[in-house]
């Protein structure tokens, strides 16, 4: 297990930049060649969670789509000029456990490459659309990572469910393979022998919001780490676009709580302290570049 900085903000508080066409729930319905013709409104809602992250006084990391910064560069300047860090999500939002190693190569460099371009700053994190890196399926992909210029992965969730999860992953911060790059995991609470997912997302707006602060509270107090929140635009869209063609569980998993997330991703920012990935999680950051140079020979 690698260092955490005490120091930092006790929580790292995260955005998956993507519209609402673009999430794996819809993908069997909603084919890659019509979205452009969708009604796209990734930008508004971004703004609006900009806003709440400001009145909040807090400083998020936003793992943003290529696709999504191709398409609205004001809107990558306006989370970099927030004082936010900008990460990728890939560039297509396709699984990488269904494209292999070349195609992701091709997606993270071409993400990274656009949105350094657009937003002046550098790209250190990733985040996998749908989490859809494992230890099983993708063994490869942290040393790709590392081979394209990233720092870090915030990309495995260590639970058990039917469309991602690797039970199998450590559940805090570590590095999959030596030749690759440092993974975050989603936050998850161990009890009853099973680990529970504690870090937004569809899990948030489904359960009861005391139990998901105890569920933090307890995670930060009795095993001293950061919790890693995540929220995805539209989350906080009520009234987008209906897909009646997608599966009853589908519709259901997207569009349950919609209403209230705004109000409840308040109240955790009123909770909880939050930060960026990159500076909650800096010491593991650091403490994986002194282990680089000495693997390399370089004082």
């Amino acid at each position: 297990m690698l260092p955490l900085d005490v120091r930092a903000p006790r929580n790292a508080m995260s955005v998956d930049v993507e519209d609402w066409f673009q999430v794996q729930a819809y993908a069997g319905v909603i084919r890659r060649d019509e979205w452009e013709g969708l009604d796209r409104r990734v930008e508004a809602n971004t703004d609006r969670l900009l806003e709440i992250l400001d009145a909040a006084a807090t400083r998020a990391t936003f793992f943003t789509l290529g696709w999504v910064a191709e398409r609205h560069p004001a809107l990558i300047r306006r989370i970099v000029a927030g004082g936010h860090e900008l990460a990728s999500h890939g560039h297509g939002h396709e699984l990488v456990h269904e494209i292999g190693p070349s195609a992701f190569r091709d997606d993270v460099r071409r993400a990274r490459n656009v949105l350094e371009d657009i937003g002046g700053v550098a790209v250190r994190g990733y985040r996998a659309p749908t989490f859809s890196i494992s230890l099983g399926l993708t063994p490869w992909a942290h040393a790709v990572l590392a081979e394209e210029g990233y720092s870090y992965s915030s990309s495995q969730f260590p639970i058990r469910h039917d469309l991602y999860g690797d039970s199998a992953a450590p559940r805090g911060p570590h590095r999959p393979r030596p030749d690759g790059v440092l993974e975050l995991p989603m936050t998850t609470l161990a009890l009853f022998g099973r680990n529970l997912p504690c870090s937004g997302g569809g899990w948030f707006r489904l359960m009861p919001y005391g139990l998901f602060r105890a569920g933090l509270r307890r995670v930060n107090a009795t095993e001293n780490w950061p919790g890693i929140f995540y929220v995805h635009p539209w989350e906080i869209d009520p009234r987008q676009p209906r897909v009646r063609s997608a599966s009853r569980l589908s519709r259901f998993r997207h569009r349950t709580g919609l209403a209230s997330m705004s109000q409840r991703l308040e109240r955790v920012l009123r909770d909880f302290s939050w930060g960026r990935m990159d500076e909650v999680f800096a010491a593991a950051l650091a403490q994986q570049v002194r282990t680089d140079q000495q693997l390399h020979g370089v004082e």
